[in-house]
């Protein structure tokens, strides 16, 4: 930073005469390095004060904060987190977006406004980000105000029986590697950003390491990371007709599917779903059908969380460990058997 240039004084100090806002100020130092140095510290805290002022004076709007709370987190955001952000900038709260911060006072009426439009669960996180942006950037906190009550998502997934089915019904469609590797424990993110260097047929595993997500202008971009540390693994091939497709669709390099969007996969995976008279699980289904599948047979839970890459036992306990309807009719059974033997010997002898 450019200050004038410092006279030595007949008492051996250096000095430079600052004229900052219209004022005289005086910088003196032992040395002329020093005293350069001081004067650009103090006209760069002058120049840091103005901009302050400026930005007091035009107070940031909740969308020019989403913009800044983006901003200051660089690259520690992932491209799908951001293009999250994006979209409940641009379509959501629409009606709030472009007050500034400081005027926003009912926040219930910025919830309310979306109630109707938006799941209670959708709106529940986009109204937690825009708490986020507004603490980030004003220093204050939101008040508490009146929420929908969110219901417990009970995502659909196959049975065993259903498996089998389904396995036929995606055997040749432009889909079934990338179904069978999420009936694999696969996220979909995983899946897309699987390439052919991470598949050993030899040894029958899959190496899993980084993804592909979409961005905020909506193309699909690798990244070196996984969702959790623990989703860094090798999954075991043990779908015999996974093992097969690989092996027939076998390239020296790029991507092992081929889908632009998350999306087309989805659509893609449920379109077999529907010829085939089954639920319409999609991709993250498939994902949770191999977690059932894996209490069906009684894995321990140490296994199947290390096949899937879960973090720890409460999420796959809490999320992903359904069981079936016809193992909870199964273990109904054998506990009215135990404490009604009379019916359940009679039962046996009528059979």
């Amino acid at each position: 930073m450019k200050v004038p240039e410092p006279r030595k004084l007949k008492s051996g100090t250096w000095f430079i005469q600052l004229r900052l806002g219209g004022q005289s100020v005086p910088v003196t130092a032992s040395t002329r390095k020093e005293c350069i140095h001081a004067a650009q510290l103090i006209k760069a805290e002058h120049r840091a004060g103005k901009r302050m002022e400026a930005v007091a004076k035009t107070p940031l709007t909740l969308r020019q904060g989403i913009d800044a709370y983006i901003k200051a987190r660089g690259n520690s955001l992932s491209p799908s987190t951001i293009r999250g952000y994006k979209i409940i900038q641009k379509n959501q709260f629409q009606a709030h977006m472009d007050l500034p911060m400081k005027d926003i006072k009912d926040w219930q009426a910025v919830y309310d406004s979306e109630k109707g439009r938006l799941s209670p669960k959708t709106l529940k996180n986009s109204f937690a980000f825009l708490k986020s942006v507004y603490k980030d950037q004003t220093g204050c906190t939101v008040p508490e105000i009146d929420m929908l009550q969110v219901a417990r998502n009970e995502r659909d997934f196959f049975d065993a029986d259903q498996i089998t089915t389904f396995l036929e019904s995606v055997k040749g469609q432009k889909c079934e590697i990338g179904a069978l590797l999420a009936l694999s424990s696969l996220r979909c993110s995983e899946i897309l950003g699987l390439e052919w260097q991470d598949v050993d047929l030899d040894r029958d595993r899959l190496a899993v390491h980084g993804a592909a997500v979409m961005d905020e202008h909506n193309k699909l971009v690798k990244k070196a990371t996984n969702k959790t540390a623990e989703s860094r693994r090798f999954v075991p091939i043990f779908i015999q007709q996974l093992h097969d497709a690989l092996d027939v669709a076998k390239q020296p390099e790029g991507n092992v599917v081929h889908y632009q969007t998350e999306s087309g996969l989805l659509k893609a995976i449920n379109g077999v779903c529907a010829d085939s008279g089954l639920p319409l699980v999609g991709v993250h289904g498939l994902r949770h059908s191999f977690a059932s599948l894996c209490v069906h047979l009684g894995l321990p839970e140490e296994t199947a969380m290390s096949i899937g890459g879960w973090s720890d036992f409460t999420t796959m306990r809490k999320i992903y460990t359904h069981i079936s309807q016809r193992d909870r009719e199964d273990h109904v059974a054998a506990l009215s058997g135990f404490f009604n033997p009379a019916e359940e010997n009679a039962n046996k002898n009528a059979n």
